[in-house]
């Protein structure tokens, strides 16, 4: 199979948490984000730390990982070929009339929502001291308890590869494809950032309270055409799930499906540690799409756009 694109959606509970907090609305009161609806939510902006800090940890680890690093999110670089940052999260430096200053990130992630309205309490912190100028009282808002539903996406199309636009004058005459890193190191990458989503842990108060963002349901989908329909999959009735997994069947997608609440032993009955399982077994077995032609066309980015 030829996989154009790789979604992971998930349901994660998280207790006791500001896994994102808001504004301080009044004084020293801390606030939770929370939606319209009561249901609280933590941002795309976090869920792209998150993520990132959990392929940096994976990527330390690896014995393969070379010069490759990810940078801090204050300071991304060009260099696709060891930011993976850079590659995975996309950046902008922008340059009058130059479209090399900016990349669109193959990565995309969705604000994580709990599928249900939450029930918000405020807990209480006195700091006291034997001099009475240095006591302070605040409040701290917490969600008691959720389930998380949450999306990753990763568009391989573009994974250590850059879309160039040729012009004769005004008018675009053409596009290409400029390949940065190897096969070897594209699909390694594509691993972590699987590895990394069932790994969620870097949230607001991570010290404290251990926060956790890793799945108790999961879909994993490695699809032949770029498609996020099966993000809503774990948030619809069961008449629209059925007809998801028939339309990606129909189109030869793969699909692995993990539920640790229920009793596990067959192929239609996988844990979450399954599920990945045979979805690294099957990413390890297939290719990922490449439009930018084979190793001996790898340049750098600096290369590739020279100033």
């Amino acid at each position: 199979m030829t996989i154009k694109g790789i979604l992971v959606t998930l349901l994660a509970p998280m207790e006791n948490h500001i896994a994102n907090g808001g504004e301080k609305l009044l004084g020293n009161a801390s606030s939770i984000k929370r939606r319209p609806d009561g249901k609280v939510y933590i941002s795309g902006q976090m869920q792209r730390h998150v993520l990132f800090c959990a392929i940096d940890r994976l990527n330390q680890d690896d014995t393969n990982k070379g010069a490759t690093f990810i940078s801090n999110g204050d300071g991304i670089s060009n260099k696709i070929e060891v930011d993976i940052r850079a590659d995975l999260g996309g950046f902008m430096h922008p340059k009058s009339g130059d479209y090399s200053g900016r990349r669109t990130a193959p990565l995309s992630v969705t604000p994580a929502v709990a599928i249900t309205e939450s029930e918000v309490g405020r807990d209480l912190m006195l700091r006291l001291s034997t001099n009475d100028r240095d006591n302070a009282i605040a409040t701290k808002e917490f969600s008691e308890s959720d389930i998380m539903h949450m999306n990753f996406f990763l568009d391989v199309n573009t994974l250590g590869i850059s879309k160039v636009f040729d012009y004769e004058e005004t008018f675009n005459i053409g596009t290409r494809y400029i390949k940065h890193i190897t096969d070897v190191e594209r699909k390694r990458r594509a691993q972590l950032y699987l590895e990394a989503t069932r790994t969620m842990n870097d949230y607001a108060n991570q010290a404290r309270n251990a926060v956790s963002g890793e799945p108790q349901q999961v879909l994993i989908v490695f699809d032949t055409k770029m498609s996020r329909k099966a993000s809503r999959y774990f948030v619809i009735s069961e008449n629209e799930r059925a007809n998801i997994l028939s339309e990606l069947k129909e189109r030869k997608a793969e699909y692995f499906l993990g539920d640790d609440t229920i009793k596990n032993g067959d192929n239609e009955s996988l844990s979450v540690n399954g599920a990945y399982k045979k979805a690294l077994e099957f990413l390890n077995t297939n290719h990922l799409y490449n439009p930018a032609g084979n190793d001996t066309e790898v340049k750098t980015f600096a290369l590739a756009f020279p100033e």
